[in-house]
């Protein structure tokens, strides 16, 4: 057990029923928690899922997430900047082994290097994902997301959920007095992401007084009203309209200057200073080559990508591997200090490949998998193979294919046994586990950092017989927490 977590609230089944899930149902629905539900009616939203009360987290691990979340931007912007091509090398090997993504990005970065990059600003939106380690109370590091990080608009409003529940007595019966006296926190991360668009535009140079943002999204987004907050928080904040397009829609929506590569908006003929991508993370998103030419011409126009291909790339789970060799964070991180900051986060991830450390892998995968999680280049949730899975999974795939997955340590969190889940009219309690992700962003071009900033948090639960997590997936839920 964690230390003395705040105790939950105490209610009736009945009372759950019939008070406090139609207040979160009216108080989602009034204020934009929500989703469209799986296989959507387009007319219709649902109130996202997301636990009754918020989930108690030790505040020290909760400061520790955010403290090192402008290490994480710096250490994969300089990644991304390339000096010393180490990223190319890396992806380029990769590349290989998952020819029909990872692959394909990379071949698109090489063509955009032969018909020139223009723009040299890139705008990383990150969240780093932790999960918390019972022993050390300290976070570990689950991934590192570097394209379509999701979730930072309705982490802000389940916080503001909770916290209305608490402040108004809905959690205290009839008493009408707060039942949590320790602090339930809002992330401030539906403002702050907007604002990352928002310096991104700022540093944006053109002649035009006015220029729009292009939001990349999915045909048929179940997450649009997540999207949505920012864009509204952007142009209310900031003053600066969005679009939104999918990438099977640049090609006829867009039109690119051929001689200063600048990319305008074709129905009303606005200059698009930032692509800032929600989709392109997964080779669904892609139907034809057309779509992936149009990724090219995002790549090459002069406006600022959120991010751009070497920048997604960087999020490659072999990437992370690589990274906790002290060897190579050294030659990205000169400071011991900050290293340590950083090695504190990280877990044990092996290789797949062929290299001493990779046969050492692939005998523990087939040996010990109980102890381990393979992770393929994706994005998303539903890709990961777990535990006893892996030996089967693996044995049915060639043996050359392996060098293209990472073989992760598992994090030993400890469940929360009292909250109740709410999904519709559902609810169950059941024992969760969370998973933090902290937001951040920055600003650079290939040699320069300009910006680098916190930017939030979010927190999702999931049952704990789940393995996966992502809510847009349909494994978890949104949640907040209560800080202790």
């Amino acid at each position: 057990m964690i230390g003395e977590y705040p105790k939950f609230p105490e209610f009736s089944r009945s009372e759950i029923s019939e008070r406090l899930v139609p207040e979160i149902r009216h108080w989602a629905l009034t204020n934009g928690l929500i989703m469209y539900p799986p296989h959507p009616d387009f007319s219709q939203g649902a109130v996202a899922p997301t636990t009754l009360y918020p989930t108690p987290f030790p505040r020290r691990s909760f400061d520790q997430a955010i403290s090192v979340q402008t290490l994480y931007n710096a250490l994969y912007a300089n990644i991304a900047q390339d000096r010393g091509e180490w990223l190319s090398k890396e992806i380029a090997s990769l590349a290989e082994f998952d020819p029909e993504f990872t692959g394909r990005l990379w071949n698109l970065y090489v063509q955009a290097k032969e018909k020139g990059i223009s723009q040299k600003l890139a705008l990383g939106v990150f969240r780093s994902d932790y999960l918390l380690d019972v022993a050390s109370l300290e976070v570990k590091q689950v991934e590192f997301n570097t394209v379509s990080v999701s979730f930072g608009g309705l982490s802000t409003k389940v916080g503001q959920l909770h916290k209305f529940l608490n402040d108004t007595g809905r959690y205290s019966g009839d008493s009408g007095q707060p039942f949590y006296q320790d602090e339930i926190p809002v992330s401030d991360s539906a403002f702050l992401l907007a604002k990352s668009l928002a310096e991104a535009v700022k540093h944006f140079q053109t002649n035009n007084s006015i220029t729009i943002v292009a939001f990349i999204v999915q045909k048929g987004e179940r997450n649009v009203f997540d999207q949505r907050i920012l864009e509204y928080n952007l142009f209310e904040h900031f003053g600066i309209k969005s679009i939104r397009l999918t990438i099977h829609e640049i090609n006829s929506k867009t039109h690119v200057d051929p001689d200063t590569s600048r990319i305008y908006y074709t129905p009303s003929g606005e200059e698009i200073s930032v692509v800032y991508f929600r989709a392109g993370y997964s080779p669904s998103d892609f139907v034809n080559e057309q779509d992936w030419q149009n990724r090219l011409t995002l790549e090459t126009s002069y406006a600022i990508k959120a991010p751009n291909l070497l920048t997604q790339l960087a999020g490659a789970k072999k990437i992370q591997q690589l990274l906790t060799d002290e060897s190579i964070l050294q030659s990205f991180i000169s400071d011991a200090s900050t290293r340590r900051k950083l090695g504190s986060s990280f877990v044990k991830i092996h290789p797949m490949d062929n290299s001493e450390a990779g046969l050492n892998a692939r005998k523990l995968a087939l040996d010990n998998p109980e102890m381990f999680v393979l992770k393929p280049q994706r994005e998303g949730g539903g890709n990961n193979i777990y535990k006893r899975d892996i030996p089967g999974f693996l044995e049915s795939i060639p043996e050359q294919d392996w060098s293209g997955y990472i073989l992760m340590e598992l994090i030993k969190p400890e469940p929360t046994t009292d909250n109740i889940v709410v999904k519709a009219d559902q609810f169950a309690q059941e024992p969760i586990l969370s998973e933090l992700g902290i937001f951040g962003y920055v600003l650079f071009d290939e040699s320069t950092i300009y910006l680098n900033e916190y930017a939030g948090w979010l927190l999702r639960s999931k049952s704990s017989s789940s393995d996966e997590g992502g809510v847009a997936a349909g494994f978890g839920c949104v949640d907040s927490v209560v800080l202790y």
